[in-house]
């Protein structure tokens, strides 16, 4: 009976402790978004709200007066025309954005004339400017106003913390249990179920058609509409359902998740992100490959790719829809 009682109180003990460190963190709110009963809800963590806070404060403006940058550096292909105190401000900027430990030296080799490419991070870093620009300047249905800089996918570090490598095929090392068929990893990027754990190499580089229902009653008869190819569908709306940080419904109405009239504005959005990410993985991060060390490169020898969660880490909106980019147009004035 002793034990029994010192059992209950110690579950008890247990259990308090429990609840007082859910009180300590705000609980997931949820908003009802479309008619009674369509199960349309925004599922909002209001633990991530405090993202702004890690926003480094824009440094001050510059005069867009004095000599073109062109001419006082050499070897400019996509900056030349910019006032030289504009251009300068920029520079800083990247640098803290990407490299604040390493400094000016990460990309310019000390010793060496700032017009020498000789370091493979210079090279990489123009084509990356070059890919902002392009997202701002052309990819609006889905970036809008807001835009993207640097920061927002690399937020301090050399390489974005978020990215991807094409799987590698572990199934010759476990004989005996035979091929799994790219599944039954439980894998973090698919919510650890069971689903495919590349959707991205299918879906992120040279797209497939993304389909669940088929056209016709028969099979055969839809390209892309098979099992597999649904199980391959729901693993990539897993990843986008963990990178944005909300449900389903937060694009579709659980009554008629296909039909598109009957859905939010934010799937139209994913829809334009679903083809902005493979344009950026094959239009810009393969054609750097060549230039990259081999410790930069996967197991398969590919580069390191984007998905969602490079940019969104979490949150529906990058930085909880703060735009950087009012602060540093240049990141988005096309070359004239």
């Amino acid at each position: 009976m002793i034990s029994n009682v010192h059992g209950i109180r110690f579950a008890l003990l247990i259990t308090a402790l429990l609840v007082l460190s859910a009180c300590e963190r705000p609980p997931v709110e949820s908003d009802q978004l479309g008619f009674r009963g369509t199960g349309m809800q925004q599922v909002t963590n209001p633990r991530l709200r405090g993202l702004e806070s890690m926003i480094p404060d824009p440094l001050p403006p510059a005069p867009a007066a004095g000599p073109k940058a062109s001419e006082v550096y050499e070897n400019l292909e996509l900056l030349g025309d910019v006032p030289l105190p504009q251009f300068v401000r920029l520079m800083q900027a990247l640098t803290s954005w990407v490299a604040p430990q390493e400094g000016c030296a990460y990309c310019h080799a000390p010793g060496e004339s700032m017009a020498s490419d000789s370091l493979y991070t210079k090279v990489v870093s123009r084509r990356m400017l070059a890919m902002t620009r392009e997202i701002n300047n052309n990819w609006t249905s889905h970036v809008g106003n807001t835009g993207v800089t640097c920061y927002t996918c690399h937020r301090g570090n050399n390489v974005p913390e978020y990215g991807w490598y094409q799987a590698a095929d572990e199934s010759a090392r476990l004989p005996m249990l035979g091929h799994d068929a790219g599944q039954n990893r439980a894998a973090p990027q698919i919510g650890l179920t069971s689903l495919p754990y590349d959707p991205f190499s299918k879906y992120l580089v040279d797209p497939e058609s993304i389909r669940v229902i088929g056209e016709k009653p028969l099979p055969g008869k839809t390209p892309g509409a098979s099992i597999q190819a649904t199980e391959g569908t729901y693993a990539l709306m897993m990843h986008l359902s963990q990178s944005l940080g909300v449900n389903c419904t937060y694009c579709h109405n659980s009554r008629a998740f296909a039909v598109w009239e009957e859905s939010s504005p934010q799937r139209t959005t994913a829809w334009h992100g679903l083809s902005l990410v493979p344009a950026l993985n094959t239009g810009y991060l393969a054609s750097i490959k060549e230039i990259l060390p081999d410790d930069r490169l996967g197991p398969h020898g590919d580069v390191q790719k984007v998905n969602c969660m490079t940019c969104h880490q979490g949150a529906s909106k990058p930085l909880n829809g703060v735009s950087m980019l009012a602060d540093y147009p240049l990141l988005a004035t096309a070359q004239p």
